[in-house]
């Protein structure tokens, strides 16, 4: 499997070897990879984008709607990134242990990337790996990001559906990038609610989220889940569903398709930049004391 139509049609085809050779030539940028790109899913795959802070349980959180949607009968997706080292690139946390009932399901492929320092919690490829995964045929695609705190636009733009899991002890934090969160959050999930204090932090996050309310139709769900527990996946499950059967403003999709193209664009003109050639050159002009990062990037 040498060529990009052999790989895509191995994709189409169900096959996950094949898959996993497509992700991993658009991850190295493998000569002949855009081919891939250039074929258009004919079927709708439905995109849920998971975020929140680290410890908020995510990880927990997947393999419980992976266990819904596969009892289901759905065949099901999954990207997980993880934050990577500045220095090698190479993912840091790499704790898909918590998934590990699934790695050999037929109707289940997880693969795990390093964020390799793309500042927005994803993958610097992200957006054409959601597209082949589209390809295989999968009925629920999951991206789980980093944690929230950076950019949040990446996921936002992303997925048809973004859910925000918290814990009910991360009032501050919450209060600290509400504003970010008020933008993409399609979905609240409370995780870990046998902990004290859930209710009055429920309370409070509507409280904070009514302000928004009053210029749409559509009403943010806050659900209380035990991940670990499988409590309230019923719940989210049915809440995701909702939120993606609804009619979304055609002007906020635009834009967040505007956004897309900028990032691809970015990208492209990026392509003749190589990072190792760069820190070779950077290491080399830095030895002069008059060496000024300002002036050497308008030059170069």
């Amino acid at each position: 499997m040498n060529n990009a139509q052999e790989i895509a049609a191995g994709i189409i085809a169900g096959d996950f070897k094949s898959l996993a050779r497509g992700i991993s030539w658009l991850e190295n940028e493998v000569a002949g990879y855009q081919q891939l790109l250039h074929i258009t899913p004919t079927h709708k795959c439905a995109v849920t984008g998971i975020t929140g802070p680290p410890g908020a349980g995510k990880s927990t959180l997947v393999d419980a709607l992976i266990a819904n949607w596969v009892g289901a009968g759905k065949k099901v997706g999954v990207l997980c990134v993880d934050p990577s080292s500045p220095f090698n690139l190479g993912a840091l946390l790499g704790d898909r242990i918590r998934m590990s009932d699934w790695y050999n399901h037929p109707n289940v492929y997880i693969r795990s990337l390093a964020s390799r320092g793309a500042l927005g919690g994803l993958h610097t490829h992200i957006l054409e790996i959601t597209q082949l995964m589209s390809l295989a045929g999968f009925d629920e695609i999951i991206v789980e990001t980093v944690g929230v705190g950076q950019s949040e636009i990446e996921i936002a733009g992303l997925a048809d559906t973004t859910v925000v899991v918290v814990v009910p002890e991360a009032g501050d934090e919450v209060q600290t990038m509400k504003s970010g969160i008020m933008e993409i959050a399609h979905i609240f999930v409370v995780n870990k609610s046998d902990r004290p204090d859930a209710d009055q932090f429920v309370h409070h996050l509507k409280q904070m989220m009514a302000p928004s309310f009053s210029n749409t139709s559509y009403q943010i769900p806050i659900i209380k889940t035990i991940a670990a527990q499988k409590s309230g996946i019923d719940e989210l499950a049915e809440a995701i569903a909702a939120h993606q059967q609804q009619l979304h403003d055609p002007a906020r999709k635009n834009w967040l398709l505007t956004q897309k193209a900028l990032r691809l664009i970015q990208q492209k003109r990026m392509q003749d930049v190589d990072a190792t050639k760069l820190l070779a050159t950077i290491s080399a002009e830095s030895q002069n004391p008059q060496f000024n990062i300002f002036e050497f990037v308008q030059a170069y």
